[in-house]
């Protein structure tokens, strides 16, 4: 069995970033809304001060797994869960759960504080990461979730 391996997408490195907009692409399969066009702008797009990060999930050299995370431009400390899929055939290996591991991780060492929203139909990986659904926030088969996350201080860090 080979070793999953989760890392931060390389937009210069052109087949991890085709990879990637191939797996997007045809996990959303709604040209409409997410053409191949969006997808790439949304993996390019560099905006300070607002970042986005995008994570890939890679099994026998091959991308699995996708998952982005980006500012929210209106409000302050806001994060927000995006564009994830995994490759069909690869569903149901703990995959999504690594990704999404991954992002909270980078955010809790990036920013110390914050919160991070998702909107999913798949609440049971975001509950066991302390994810939490936002009152009143189903819609369409999909919850609203929240995180409010803080960096655990070190024994040695003052107050």
């Amino acid at each position: 069995m080979s070793k999953l391996l989760i890392r931060a997408l390389d937009v210069h490195d052109m087949l991890q970033l085709e990879g990637a907009i191939d797996l997007l692409e045809s996990a959303f399969a709604d040209p409409e809304r997410y053409s191949r066009a969006r997808i790439t702008r949304e993996l390019l797009v560099d905006d300070p001060p607002f970042y986005r990060q995008f994570f890939i999930a890679i099994k026998q050299g091959r991308t699995v797994g996708v998952g982005g995370v980006k500012a929210a431009d209106w409000a302050t400390k806001t994060h927000l869960l995006y564009l994830s899929a995994v490759a069909p055939d690869m569903r149901g290996q703990g995959i999504a759960r690594a990704l999404l591991a991954a992002r909270v991780e980078w955010l809790i060492k990036r920013f110390g504080s914050g919160r991070v929203l998702v909107s999913t139909s798949r609440t049971k990986r975001f509950r066991e990461l302390g994810f939490v659904e936002i009152s009143g926030s189903k819609m369409e088969g999909r919850t609203l979730m929240r995180l409010h996350f803080r960096k655990k201080r070190q024994r040695s860090e003052k107050p």
